[in-house]
């Protein structure tokens, strides 16, 4: 049976669902107090669906290195181009990710310089999947997720605990951004960062475990998407009895079990899009998912800054007191609308073919 060759459409839809839905619990219109369960992540151990989102997207990288690389590499393509190719664009993903958040302290006044990101995390993680893509087997990749998950379980463990500002990953990071992380504990002065440097270990694994994904489906075996799907989820519930699912830590029970979650999406979407000829919903999101997520953020830099926010703020407080409903619901709409306008942004981009591409 041949490999697929090129992009699918069922992982241009999964990546523009997920970067919907990244979309959509980034931006409510009122604060956490409002919020539905749902679209707030874990205060700290715990998994809720939003704390799916990120790895999901993670996991699609490594499922998109794969289908891109490995097509390029049957044919005879050098090495070192594809790697030099793949650095550039890795560096250009964390490049914008700082350039985000240069422009987030320059509109936001008293705001710290944040080195670590979104973007970075990408970046970074990319950086990696390629070159195990490119000069590594599966083989290899196995191994370096077992040494990943296992060895970043051993750090953890070494540091004593899993607490805020003082787990290894914390104070790593504290002494090596000092300031310039998410959040800061006023009292101690140490910092906190979800996409942390050290935990960065665990998203490649995440990243890696989608490569794997990506090989099975170029080659057709969607079978095993099943089966390493439902395993990773059974070892990962158990392995959370010792190591709790924590996205702020990315702990190795929560990779894997996100991994997991993910191999099963990405099963459902090619067997439905791909097999079964369904509509691609979230393609236009998927085809220009880096400008549709940095967009949204600087927008969401402009708005507070502008003073909009407070004016959406007040409308929505006021709306939900005069109409007697949940603010939740209110904070929703915005939400909404707010994936909305993206949509018909990158409807009309598409339309027009353009394509932004790092």
């Amino acid at each position: 049976m041949s490999a697929i060759q090129g992009r699918l459409s069922s992982i241009d839809a999964l990546r523009g669902c997920t970067v919907a839905a990244m979309l959509l619990v980034n931006d409510p219109g009122l604060d956490d107090a409002h919020t539905y369960w749902p679209f707030e992540h874990a205060v700290w151990n715990g998994c809720t669906p939003t704390d799916l989102i990120f790895p999901f997207f993670l996991f699609i990288v490594g499922v998109s290195t794969a289908l891109a690389f490995q097509p390029k590499l049957e044919q005879g393509a050098s090495q070192a181009k594809l790697v030099g190719g793949a650095m550039v664009r890795a560096m250009r993903i964390v490049l914008l990710g700082l350039a985000l958040h240069l422009f987030d302290k320059l509109l936001t006044p008293g705001e710290y310089l944040r080195i670590p990101g979104v973007l970075q995390r990408i970046g970074l993680c990319f950086a990696g999947v390629s070159l195990f893509a490119v000069y590594t087997k599966p083989r290899t990749w196995w191994t370096a997720i077992a040494v990943l998950l296992l060895g970043y379980w051993g750090l953890l463990l070494a540091g004593g605990t899993l607490d805020r500002w003082v787990n290894i990953v914390d104070r790593v990071d504290t002494a090596i951004f000092g300031h310039a992380v998410y959040q800061l504990d006023a009292a101690t002065g140490h910092g906190h960062d979800p996409e942390g440097l050290l935990s960065t270990l665990s998203a490649l694994a995440t990243t890696l475990l989608g490569l794997c994904a990506g090989t099975w489906l170029r080659h057709r075996q969607v079978r095993n998407l099943l089966v390493a799907g439902a395993v990773s989820i059974v070892m990962a519930w158990i392995w959370s009895y010792w190591l709790p699912f924590n996205k702020n830590l990315w702990t190795s029970s929560f990779s894997l079990w996100t991994a997991g979650l993910a191999m099963l999406a990405t099963w459902l979407f090619h067997y439905l899009v791909d097999e079964r000829g369904w509509a691609p919903v979230g393609r236009r999101f998927g085809v220009n998912a880096i400008a549709a997520y940095a967009g949204a953020e600087a927008m969401q830099t402009v708005i507070p800054a502008s003073g909009l926010q407070d004016t959406f703020t007040s409308l929505l407080t006021r709306a939900s007191t005069q109409w007697q409903f949940d603010p939740r619901m209110a904070s929703l709409a915005y939400a909404v609308a707010f994936v909305v306008l993206w949509w018909l942004i990158v409807l009309l981009m598409d339309r027009r073919r353009i394509y932004l591409k790092l």
